[in-house]
């Protein structure tokens, strides 16, 4: 899929992408962790990224695009790593021991560490006061769902539970700065190619770890669930195919500030999922801890949006004042 003049962009395309990043991710939470009941975490990080990977480098094959210009692929290694081994690593491995709708609100705490982490936009956000709101609220949704949680897990005695609230909040960040890296760094010319390295970056990433966490001696692929099998094609599929590479293009054709709207919807989808399908719960301190997240989100965006209105106003303006100036000046001139 090759990058697209954002006025070449089809409505209908656009569409689709927004409902595939909207609806699928945020139905990979609960997938993840039907997964894991039979893969450990390591192994279907592997088996997913390596095989959505090939597929898609294969895909490029096909159409003629260049694959190998490592100009090209260091940036998509480092964003890989950081997005998809380390940020998805941790919602694979935080699953484990928390449920899928809490590892999913925690997640989208993630727009607010684009703002803390998006060093050129310092000057601009931090000068910004529904910016800076949306910063202490967002932080504030944070701090209240982990107090609760880690509250609950230590007078229970499960520290494994702590540490995957931290590890949650760690792959966050990490996915933020990857979608920065990926950003500014980039230098492909293809979201098809990019989106490949950044899985086989992370596919590889994760094998190493299966081998020191020794998950590989007690693996039994004969013991793997049908359950646990379809979850893996879902994700490898749905989640990483479509929704990942849906996620890449919309990036490149759309406004990073409606693209990051995903944020708004997908923990809602998963804290449906969870709580019908798998029987999950959740507090009325962790449904407060959602919705100050969410609205800490909107008021990030919406100051972003203003200042993207604002600027293409002016633009506009400027275009049509330099045309009236060159029209009076013919006239001047005739």
């Amino acid at each position: 899929m090759s990058i697209p003049a954002k006025k070449n962009a089809s409505p209908v395309m656009v569409v689709i992408a927004f409902a595939t990043v909207y609806l699928v991710w945020g139905s990979t939470y609960f997938f993840i962790q039907r997964a894991i009941e039979h893969f450990p975490p390591f192994i279907l990080g592997a088996i997913r990224f390596i095989i959505a990977g090939g597929l898609l480098l294969g895909w490029g094959a096909l159409r003629g695009e260049k694959l190998f210009n490592w100009s090209h692929i260091k940036p998509a290694l480092v964003s890989g790593f950081l997005m998809l081994f380390i940020g998805n690593g941790a919602v694979i491995w935080a699953e484990q021991s928390l449920a899928s709708s809490l590892v999913a609100v925690l997640v989208s705490s993630a727009p607010i560490w684009f703002v803390v982490l998006d060093k050129p936009k310092w000057k601009e956000n931090l000068t910004s006061r529904p910016t800076i709101i949306g910063l202490i609220v967002g932080f504030i949704g944070v701090i209240l769902l982990f107090s609760e949680q880690a509250s609950k897990a230590l007078g229970a005695g499960k520290g494994h539970e702590v540490i995957g609230l931290i590890v949650l909040i760690i792959g966050a960040m990490s996915w933020a700065g990857g979608s920065l890296y990926s950003k500014y760094k980039s230098t492909s010319t293809s979201a098809t190619v990019n989106t490949a390295w950044q899985m086989l970056a992370a596919g590889l990433a994760f094998l190493p770890g299966s081998f020191l966490n020794d998950e590989w001696s007690g693996f039994q692929l004969q013991e793997v669930t049908a359950s646990s099998w379809f979850s893996l094609i879902y994700l490898i599929t749905m989640g990483s195919l479509a929704g990942f590479s849906a996620y890449v293009w919309l990036l490149q054709v759309r406004p990073a500030t409606q693209v990051s709207t995903y944020a708004y919807v997908n923990p809602v989808v998963a804290v449906l999922l969870g709580v019908f399908f798998a029987g999950e719960h959740m507090t009325i301190l962790q449904i407060a801890g959602l919705a100050v997240i969410l609205l800490s989100v909107l008021l990030i965006n919406l100051a972003k949006y203003r200042k993207e209105q604002g600027s293409a106003t002016d633009a506009s303006a400027a275009v049509k004042n330099k045309a009236l100036m060159s029209s009076r000046q013919k006239t001047v001139n005739a």
